[in-house]
């Protein structure tokens, strides 16, 4: 990409989308206070493998179609309030029962737990047509309009490091908290505030 100004442009509109409170913050806030600063940036990379499956959608044109269907963004739409419900439930359940929810067991063995904060930080952010529809309406502002798979790509990778870079921020601010959070009555308000916050998201993300 021959301007670099543009690139620093687009990862500043990347860092305030990022930065806007939504389900993405919410799950690695939770993840970082329920099982350590080691799952919250791997739920942080999770939500930016989320980014660059958008960012490149947009390039290709599928989320041009996602958006253009009504019955595609629909069905993408249902699918992830319903998976943004279920993480809501899970936090509100083991806010009940003052425990941690159901596949942060210290039973399972620690590879798939850190899968399970991967893949809730990838799903939160794929499963979002929100997403989609903001990339489809960004990325060709500062994509040149000649541009080579190479810019495309570069814009993704800039979109990908921001949102790292945010998330990772936020991941290592909630862990060094942690001793306070994970105290029990604390950890209860925080697994209830953040399941009301998912629910709240999933019925607004179906409704919307």
């Amino acid at each position: 990409m021959s301007d670099v100004g543009q690139a620093l442009a687009f990862a500043g509109v990347i860092g305030l989308a990022a930065a806007s409170p939504g389900p993405d913050f919410a799950v690695v806030v939770r993840r970082s206070v329920v099982a350590g600063r080691r799952h919250g940036m791997v739920a942080a990379v999770g939500v930016a493998a989320g980014v660059f499956v958008w960012s490149v959608a947009a390039a290709v044109g599928v989320a041009a179609l996602l958006t253009a269907s009504a019955v595609a963004f629909t069905v993408v739409k249902l699918v992830g309030a319903a998976y943004l419900l279920w993480l809501g439930v899970s936090a509100l359940l083991a806010a009940r029962r003052g425990g941690p929810g159901p596949d942060e067991s210290l039973s399972g063995r620690v590879e798939g737990r850190l899968w399970g904060s991967f893949r809730d930080g990838l799903l939160t952010n794929v499963l979002n047509p929100k997403c989609g529809v903001f990339f489809v309406a960004v990325l060709p502002q500062f994509a040149p309009v000649e541009g080579t798979t190479g810019d495309v790509l570069l814009l993704s990778m800039v979109a990908v490091a921001v949102t790292i870079a945010w998330f990772v921020v936020v991941a290592n601010l909630v862990a060094a908290l942690r001793r306070v959070l994970s105290r029990p009555a604390v950890r209860r308000s925080l697994d209830a505030v953040t399941g009301a916050v998912l629910v709240a998201l999933g019925l607004r993300l179906a409704t919307s």
